[in-house]
């Protein structure tokens, strides 16, 4: 068998590796479910990199999950990937009133609102059902507040929810002086999670813009470690100074 653009094609491909190949054979959902999230990391970081040829291998890979899932669900007559296709197709054609019906949208606010209320209509008991309670914290909540906004529960202007995001580190504040340290966890909740709402008036995206700190913070912190190894010295050997000595010259790279 050779490489095509094919779908169909890769459908026969994966099909044959459940038949003739003792891995792929020994599979189950359940046994490759985290493989499945790993895959859309890789995919993330690819994205965030730019790196465009290494995104499109790891979609690939995302792609393979999907046809890989329904191979083995067909095996137990459970569902197909054209289930899957047809499933796919009918909601987002139903979902989609203003392209494929004859419902009028003024701007993607409404288009929104009427997404969710659509979804209500299926038997959704709650605008908030659909989001995993697996997903990231920061993108729960981001998600959260959004799918809430479309049905107009929010702040009607940016100053409010900072004035908000001013209350709950008053809060924090006086948790810390209380010195309970369930209060104080709880509280640091809600600043994490009003200072999440104060993005989005941004167009800001709360768990891109931490892992871009987080992969800062990485750079700088590595070129503290080379530094001090070029000078045989280990980071215990270091005092705070000499690191941020360091620290400042990995900010000005």
């Amino acid at each position: 068998m050779k490489p095509s653009r094919k779908f169909e094609d890769l459908v026969e491909l994966v099909a044959i590796l459940r038949k003739e190949c003792p891995w792929d054979r020994k599979q189950t959902h359940e046994s490759i479910k985290d493989n499945l999230i790993e895959e859309a990391y890789e995919a993330i970081e690819a994205l965030d990199n730019k790196d465009f040829d290494e995104f499109k291998k790891e979609i690939g890979d995302l792609l393979l999950h999907v046809v890989f899932h329904s191979e083995m669900a067909s095996e137990s007559d459970t569902f197909d990937i054209g289930d899957i296709i047809y499933t796919l197709m009918e909601k987002l054609i139903r979902r989609h009133p203003h392209v494929f019906g004859d419902t009028v949208v003024d701007g993607e606010e409404q288009v929104s609102e009427n997404w969710e209320n659509i979804k209500l209509k299926e038997g959704k008991k709650s605008t908030l059902d659909g989001l995993p309670a697996q997903l990231p914290a920061l993108i729960r909540a981001q998600r959260m507040q959004e799918k809430a906004a479309n049905v107009g529960f929010d702040w009607p202007e940016w100053k409010l929810a900072w004035e908000k995001l001013d209350e709950e580190l008053q809060e924090f504040r006086q948790a810390l002086e209380n010195g309970d340290q369930e209060e104080l966890s709880d509280e640091f909740g809600d600043v994490l999670f009003s200072l999440v709402n104060v993005s989005r008036y941004f167009e800001l995206n709360a768990e891109d813009s931490l892992r871009k700190t987080n992969a800062k913070f990485e750079h700088r912190f590595r070129y503290i470690e080379e530094k001090l190894k070029d000078q045989n010295k280990a980071l215990k050997d270091a005092d705070l100074e000499e690191m941020d000595h360091y620290w400042n010259e990995a900010k000005a790279r």
